[in-house]
């Protein structure tokens, strides 16, 4: 009865950190490929989830719940919604506010005898407009209940940068219509309602009186309880327009920044699958270094046969060594991955959002093509002969 040769766990690990030791400089550079691909996902991953992050607080910012209530553009012509269609959207329950605009067709000028700017055109506005769009202005006051008969107006951002005001010292008018209007306010940015940033409000009452448009609302922006904007939504049209609920478009603009971020998606899905690219190259990188390392250690190995190491015992090492070379790989990528993270989404003003189960996949993805790589390379080192081995021939 012969006693089987056994090695302990410590050991094995002992003797595989010696292998990679020993050819330092081969180890960095494959490791160093393996870190590339961990870390080009980390950094897709990261730099997503932070974008997400600071997309999702901008909307709750500005909130999911709003709604546009519009003139359908389908069809040959575009029949106006009634007059009473904010009144009328104003009765359902789950309605917390609501603001008709009047586009009044009138572009605007800063003097009569200036040239008109294209682009930026007069809308009248109830007052509920400011509370209803949760919007402030950065500069004077916005309309109110007293000014919507007055000659007076409040500028969008964009719109005032074109007109060339920037502040209200001084008391400066614009031309629309013929009619001068003084600017006693600019809004602030509009994130989810851009357009609105290159128009003038007026009063809606103004809109009507002085430039003699039909008091027929453009649009109604509707406010609505978070909750229930999918069990409101279907509402609004037959509201708004009884007789014709088809003439009448409801939208939500907080869409198109979920639209975004479903792009977003996209694109983190199509980096990642670059960053796998580039992690089977590395992968593909330890195998080629572990069959050159099984050449170079032919006799390494069949003196350790010879000394009774088993060919498990060989095929183990080989194998952990593998393991042990893209896990470095790994955490070296999970770092690098973390450090590009940080840095972009702190130059963005972003939250940084690693998730940790990106952190955990990408150390267990290296260390699983690590030791997939190494197996080939560990069989063809268990399969060596003793005694060609130690001899320096060829098994």
């Amino acid at each position: 009865m012969t006693d089987r040769s056994t090695l302990r766990g410590r050991d094995m690990v002992s003797t595989s950190v010696v292998g990679l030791r020993s050819r330092r400089g081969r180890t960095l550079l494959t490791a160093l490929g393996i870190a590339i691909g961990i870390a080009s996902m980390v950094a897709v991953v990261g730099i997503s989830s932070s974008s997400k992050a600071a997309l999702l607080a901008q909307l709750d910012s500005l909130g999911t719940n709003l709604l546009q209530v519009q003139a359908s553009t389908n069809g040959l012509s575009i029949e106006p919604l009634p007059i009473d269609a904010e009144p009328m959207i104003r009765r359902i329950d789950t309605v917390q506010n609501a603001s008709a605009v009047i586009d009044t067709g009138f572009e605007v000028r800063r003097n009569e005898h200036d040239e008109t700017l294209v682009g930026i055109n007069a809308l009248g506005a109830t007052p509920e407009f400011f509370n209803t769009l949760q919007v402030a202005t950065t500069a004077g006051r916005p309309l109110d209940d007293g000014l919507r008969s007055m000659p007076v107006v409040v500028l969008g951002d964009v719109a005032a940068i074109r007109l060339g005001i920037s502040e209200l010292a001084g008391g400066p008018t614009i031309s629309i219509g013929g009619h001068d209007f003084a600017v006693i306010g600019i809004l602030d940015e509009l994130p989810l309602n851009p357009d609105l940033s290159r128009k003038v409000l007026i009063g809606d009452r103004a809109a009507v009186a002085m430039l003699g448009v039909p008091p027929n609302p453009t649009a109604v922006y509707v406010r609505v309880d978070p909750d229930l904007v999918a069990t409101t939504r279907p509402l609004l049209a037959p509201t708004a327009n009884p007789g014709r609920p088809a003439k009448v478009d409801v939208s939500r603009p907080s869409d198109l920044l979920e639209a975004r971020a479903e792009v977003d998606q996209n694109l983190q899905n199509l980096l990642l699958a670059l960053g796998g690219v580039a992690l089977l190259v590395g992968g593909v990188g330890i195998a080629n270094v572990m069959v050159i390392s099984v050449l170079e250690r032919r006799g390494e190995i069949g003196l350790r046969r010879a000394l009774g190491a088993t060919r498990g015992h060989v095929r183990l090492q080989f194998v952990l060594e593998a393991a042990l070379l893209s896990g470095l790989g790994g955490m070296l990528g999970v770092l690098l991955g973390s450090g590009i993270t940080i840095v972009y989404a702190r130059q963005q003003d972003w939250v940084v959002d690693l998730p940790p189960s990106a952190l955990l996949a990408g150390v267990g993805a290296a260390l699983g093509i690590g030791m997939l790589a190494g197996l080939y390379p560990a069989a063809k080192a268990a399969r060596l002969d003793p005694a060609l081995a130690v001899s320096g021939g060829v098994a």
